[in-house]
Order: C-alpha cells, then structure tokens, then sequence
C-alpha cells in the first residue's frame, strides 16, 4: 500500500506567534500515526515560485493523510498556521 504526504510550502509571516500552530498540530500527527520526513531545513529553490520552509509529513496510507487534514483537530491548527503564515498545502499519494 502506497503511503500518503502532506506537503507545505511555508513562509511565516509572525514568527511569535507561529509555535502556537506547532502546538495544536502535534495531537494529530500522533492520533494519525505521521512522521515528519522534512521538516524545515535548508533548500534551495531552482525553479518556480518558493518558501522558506518546506515540510513533508508522512502517513501510513493517502486516506489517512485526507483523513488527518479533515480532522476538527487539524482543522484548528490550519486556522492557526493561516493566520500566522503564508502557505501552498497539498496531499499526494506516494510510489509503491
């Protein structure tokens, strides 16, 4: 079975404030069994359009990842992270 990411492109736009979003994500990536693959870190952009901080989180399968995302819980932290951060989320079934 084909695990599932969570891929963001982040750019924190108040930096105070944006561990409050670290904070309420945390319960979710243990309820939903995620691990973080990447998680910030240095990059280089060498084409397109970039952000500062880049994540990428993976779980067991792409329905867990929907499900995660459409979680209440997450769903507090994502109003969270848009109000203390600009960012491009996505959710990809990965290669078996």
């Amino acid at each position: 079975m084909a695990k599932g990411y969570w891929i963001a492109n982040v750019t924190v736009t108040d930096e105070e404030n944006y561990p409050e979003y670290l904070k309420a994500g945390a319960p979710v990536y243990e309820k939903y069994g995620a691990r973080f693959v990447v998680r910030g870190g240095r990059c280089q952009g060498m084409e397109g359009s970039t952000h500062p901080r880049n994540v990428v989180v993976e779980f067991k399968d792409y329905e867990t990842a929907v499900e995660a995302y459409n979680s209440e819980e997450y769903q507090i932290a994502k109003a969270l992270r848009n109000k203390y951060a600009d960012s491009n989320f996505l959710i990809v079934e990965g290669f078996e």
